[in-house]
Parts: structure tokens; sequence; C-alpha cells
């Protein structure tokens, strides 16, 4: 799983030398698609199959579904993993993010996300605010077992 989070920087070419740990991972390449925030999620082929699967069977004709449908899959990109262990980000996805110098990597078990270090400091915020945390997540019935 990925795990932790991690902070990177993007070389020439938009490059990024992953976690040795992100990197056994996705030896067999990535799908790397625009986030839900202003961020890029990194996916292995399975994750993003499964959601592919899932957004396929949305219905058509409904404009949110194919305003998702847009987003998700018109920025989707497959890449594979350098045998150094840098991963190329899209000139789209690079800009859509504002992703500079630095960028902190974030696990989400399945899947990893990319984000500037501004973005990431605003969402670190909301994250470290343990009182509206605990009602925010009230409704999502987070058990042990």
């Amino acid at each position: 799983m990925f795990l932790g989070n991690y902070t990177g920087a993007i070389k020439q070419n938009n490059s990024l030398s992953l976690p040795t740990g992100f990197q056994g991972l996705i030896s067999d390449g990535v799908y790397v698609a625009q986030g839900f925030d202003r961020n890029v999620l990194v996916l292995t082929k399975s994750t993003f199959e499964g959601l592919y699967q899932h957004a396929t069977a949305l219905n058509i004709a409904d404009p949110l579904a194919r305003l998702f449908l847009r987003m998700f899959l018109g920025s989707a990109t497959f890449l594979q993993v350098g045998t150094d262990g840098l991963l190329s980000i899209p000139e789209g996805l690079v800009r859509f993010a504002d992703l500079t110098d630095q960028v902190v990597l974030v696990g989400q078990g399945d899947y990893f996300e990319l984000w500037s270090t501004d973005q990431w400091q605003d969402q670190k915020t909301q994250l470290d605010d343990f009182q509206a945390n605990a009602q925010r997540f009230a409704a999502f019935s987070i058990t042990t077992r």
C-alpha cells in the first residue's frame, strides 16, 4: 500500500524521483490524472481499471457524469516509471496542480497524490484541526472491525 507522505523535487522535464517503497508497487506503470482537489492522482493499473469500470457505468445522459468523465478520463495518461525510479509528469497536470520545485507525495492506500507544497499546507491546516475532524468524519462509521 501507498502510505505516509514524502517531499520530493521536480526536476527537468517534470520528472519526479519516487520513494523506494512506492517504486516497487508501480513497476508495471501507472495512470496519472487530475485529482478532485488541486492535485494529481497516481494510480496503479488495477486501481485505475476499477475506477474506469465505475466511471463507464455512469449514465452519460447525466451532465454531471459527462463532466466527471471529461475531467477524469480526459486528463488521464498511462506512464512507465523509469528504471531510475523517475516518473515524468505531463505538463498539463503539472500546471493544473501548480507543481513547482517541491512536491508532496501523499499515500492513499491503493494510490497516491501529488501536491504542491502550498496546496498541501492548506490541506494540512484542515487535517490538523482535530476539533473539526471529529464532526467532519462522524458520519463515516469508522470502526476497527
